[in-house]
């Protein structure tokens, strides 16, 4: 009864995200905050984004907030980005969760874009020369997921946006939600949903919209300040479904605790994103796994509409994205120390590179 009042209730949820955040090609390039597209992270980039339904543990909260209910014990995430090679624009990424009780676990991720020293200009002085200032922008983002059963999985996040230059900043908040379900005799099927990025709307303020205005009135100078009325954006609000299936290649089954293990696995995933401004996006993504220990991985993204033709596509992403990684085993049972890389094919500049870090106590 409880796993149906649950389906139920996800049904529901997911009719309403769809009719809420379905693609519409009339409202592209009118939402902000666009960073929030970016996947700080390394492994499922390397996915193409395309496993939505088996991702664990922090790397959950960039795709379905529900994965991250997987965490084992204690998990700590170091990622630095490459993000466009060419456009010195890079991205470093922390994140730590840890389990609470039986079934809960709660996490907390930072993402921070360093975009450089730029040149202050101005009318008169197009070329700089007066000094520089660096923009800033920075993702916080708390979430807290649970096992409500075996097969069914859930979380909920809150991320906290900030975006500055010298004279102006914009600050705003935005809500993740995710489940997932997980069948098969070996747990080797699942299906995950994710509503990303829902918020109200943002708006900049500060110095830099304001001016100093001089009249000549009746022979006397008056110098007033006026500011600038900044128009509201909206957050780039997106839906994710995903399915997955894992290949176990001559497995065994543990006598006492009756799990299934394999020395290779191969894990199949699909993944449809539904985006408010953008293109609806489908992804597929396939991964190797040699007794968890090495693990390789490929995806491609397929925009609707435009599907393989480059010159038609409205994102920065060619399609096809790659990854692998290596994880060792520390000490005790279940502590594992792992170093992943990605890499993603880019239309303009020269792709982008990401390397992480990831420990499991």
């Amino acid at each position: 009864m409880r796993k149906l009042k649950l389906s139920i209730i996800l049904l529901m949820t997911v009719g309403y995200s769809l009719s809420v955040v379905a693609g519409n090609a009339d409202r592209a390039g009118e939402a902000g905050a666009s960073h929030m597209l970016i996947n700080p992270w390394t492994q499922s980039v390397g996915w193409g984004g395309a496993n939505t339904a088996s991702v664990t543990g922090l790397e959950a909260m960039s795709l379905n907030i529900a994965g991250l209910a997987f965490t084992r014990k204690t998990e700590i995430l170091v990622n630095h980005k490459r993000y466009m090679v060419g456009s010195g624009i890079g991205i470093n990424s922390f994140g730590l969760s840890q389990k609470i009780g039986e079934t809960g676990v709660l996490g907390i991720s930072i993402m921070s874009m360093d975009f450089g020293d730029i040149d202050i200009t101005q009318v008169d002085l197009p070329e700089g020369g007066i000094g520089t200032f660096s923009p800033k922008i920075t993702n916080l983002d708390i979430g807290y997921a649970k096992a409500f059963s075996n097969s069914i999985y859930g979380g909920i996040s809150v991320k906290i946006i900030s975006e500055s230059i010298a004279n102006a900043s914009s600050r705003g908040f935005a809500f993740d939600a995710g489940v997932r379900y997980v069948t098969g005799d070996n747990d080797q099927i699942k299906f995950g949903i994710a509503l990303k990025n829902v918020g109200p709307t943002m708006k900049a303020s500060g110095d830099g919209l304001s001016f100093t205005e001089e009249n000549d009135n009746a022979g006397f100078d008056i110098a007033s300040t006026q500011d600038h009325r900044a128009a509201s954006y909206q957050l780039p609000s997106l839906l994710n479904i995903g399915a997955s299936y894992d290949f176990y290649i001559s497995p065994t089954i543990d006598s006492t605790s009756k799990e299934i293990s394999a020395n290779h696995m191969v894990t199949l995933a699909a993944n449809f994103t539904s985006n408010s401004f953008t293109k609806d996006q489908y992804r597929i993504g396939l991964e190797y796994s040699f007794r968890n220990m090495f693990k390789l991985r490929g995806g491609y993204v397929l925009e609707q509409n435009t599907w393989f033709d480059s010159e038609k596509r409205t994102s920065a992403y060619t399609g096809p994205a790659f990854g692998g990684s290596f994880v060792a085993p520390l000490g005790k049972k279940g502590t594992t120390f792992g170093v992943h890389y990605a890499y993603q094919m880019t239309e303009s500049f020269s792709g982008t590179h990401s390397i992480g870090i990831r420990l499991d106590l």
